[in-house]
């Protein structure tokens, strides 16, 4: 059975980084994992929620920019918010598993930090407000935050995808509400804290910036070499100030009280502009010098990232809940060993995940095209409605 979807018209490229940007996530949110020192967030001034977001809003507008053209804005919008559903289902699904594991291993193990550290503490002080507060997604403990941006992303989708009929005053009402964030700091608000942890108002642009790519692309300029040297020189700007001027305090205070203060100001919650700058500029070099058919893509080596990317929800939420397991892991061991054991056990459990996914997914479709039908008119209409489907799955 291929569990990995394969067509002349899809990019790979899109599910091989987004898999890569899922386990990112997994080794960053394990203090002590050795894997995580190679991941995009040392060595620039993004990390794998840009990776994530951008892609995210690529996925999009590749899935209902079709469909607005087909159905028009109200059946569209309509998809987009029952996406939106599922995210959220999937997040108060997710919460409630991982309050779960945190408390009852910190019971279990009297580590009282485990609640602390994950803000979850709550749950015992004040347990009907904080269940509550969670199901308004305005208490979110650490780690799942990044699933709530997505609810809100595909809401401000829904309200706006009308607006893909114009690119340039979707990309221009998109980039005016970013920058109001940037003098104002508007942000929807939380439960005990100033605002949301990522806010939707700031990273909406760089979801929008994907939509755009996927629904109205730009024309390869004429020299392309000036955006090249320019997307190179910015990225190496963010490896020295995070190898070089970060882990060097006095380098670090002298950036801070100098003009250059904002290379090495960290506001990942409103998107300063060098972090933005930072990925769209490692997106242009992709797009330049990895091809859209380049073989590598459909090779057994990547395939795992590309199975994982096709299936990014399953194997998000896998991976927080193995993420804490491995942490508890290495608290009791941290030597080479485990580190492989950990390592390698969240690979294989998130791959697992990704293939249980796409099985159900070939599964059904499976049943579909062979179920049986009532007249000849319904069975046309499946089969010429089973090809969009295809295209809009996207994982």
């Amino acid at each position: 059975m291929q569990l990995i979807r394969h067509s002349a018209s899809r990019d790979l490229r899109v599910d091989f980084f987004r898999g890569l940007a899922l386990w990112w996530i997994y080794t960053d949110h394990i203090p002590g994992n050795v894997l995580a020192q190679i991941s995009l967030r040392n060595f620039a001034l993004c990390d794998a929620t840009e990776v994530f977001v951008l892609l995210a809003g690529y996925g999009a507008g590749l899935s209902y920019g079709m469909r607005l053209r087909a159905h028009g804005y109200v059946s569209t919008a309509a998809d987009v918010l029952r996406r939106a559903w599922t995210l959220y289902v999937a997040h108060i699904f997710l919460f409630v598993l991982f309050s779960a594991q945190v408390t009852y291993s910190a019971t279990l193990l009297n580590r009282i930090n485990y609640l602390e550290e994950s803000r979850l503490d709550v749950l015992g002080d004040d347990p009907y407000r904080s269940i509550l507060e969670a199901v308004l997604l305005r208490f979110q403990p650490s780690l799942l935050n990044i699933l709530p941006l997505y609810v809100a992303l595909m809401v401000f989708f829904a309200l706006t995808i009308w607006l893909l009929r114009w690119p340039r005053v979707l990309f221009g009402v998109s980039f005016a509400l970013y920058l109001v964030v940037r003098f104002t700091s508007l942000n929807l608000g939380a439960w005990g804290d100033e605002g949301w942890f990522f806010d939707p108002f700031a990273w909406q642009f760089l979801f929008v910036i994907g939509v755009l790519l996927a629904c109205a692309p730009m024309r390869m300029p004429r020299y392309p070499r000036p955006l090249d040297v320019a997307a190179v020189v910015m990225l190496l700007i963010g490896a020295v100030v995070m190898t070089v001027i970060l882990p060097q305090p006095h380098l670090l205070e002298w950036f801070s009280s100098s003009p250059l203060r904002l290379l090495v100001t960290e506001d990942k919650t409103g998107l300063y502009p060098f972090r933005l700058t930072s990925i769209l500029a490692l997106t242009w070099l992709c797009v330049r010098f990895i091809r859209f058919d380049a073989s590598w893509l459909r090779s057994r080596w990547a395939a795992p990232l590309v199975l994982l990317g096709q299936n990014s929800l399953s194997v998000f939420c896998g991976g927080i809940v193995l993420g804490f397991v491995a942490r508890i892991a290495l608290e009791y061991d941290d030597h080479l060993p485990m580190q492989v054991a950990i390592n390698l056990s969240g690979a294989f459990g998130m791959i697992g995940l990704g293939a249980l996914a796409a099985w159900y997914r070939t599964k059904d479709r499976k049943l579909t095209r062979g179920a049986p039908t009532a007249s000849s008119t319904t069975s046309a209409t499946a089969t010429a409605l089973l090809p969009l489907n295809v295209r809009a799955d996207t994982g």
